[in-house]
């Protein structure tokens, strides 16, 4: 099981009482994220990604998050 999958887990199971219960959870996850962030090579990667993105809408004036929507075919108007 992976450390988001625990602390999900883990607050299901505790619902309110997850701020005291899942302490252990928690940090481990905020020690990998930590870890993360402070990896070069990873800001790197996000930087670029981040620049494409901006550059694409720059472009086209379309979010990254509307492009990846599946557009409507001819043959989906016709199964309406």
């Amino acid at each position: 099981m992976n450390l988001k999958q625990a602390f999900s887990q883990c607050c299901k199971k505790s619902g309110f009482l997850m701020v005291l219960k899942c302490r252990e959870e928690n940090s481990a996850l905020k020690e990998c994220l930590t870890a993360y962030y402070k990896d070069p090579a990873f800001y790197e990667e996000c930087k670029q990604e981040y620049l494409k993105e901006k550059e694409d809408f720059q472009r086209t004036g379309i979010s990254a998050k509307n492009r990846k929507q599946k557009l409507p075919t001819s043959s989906d108007k016709s199964k309406v």
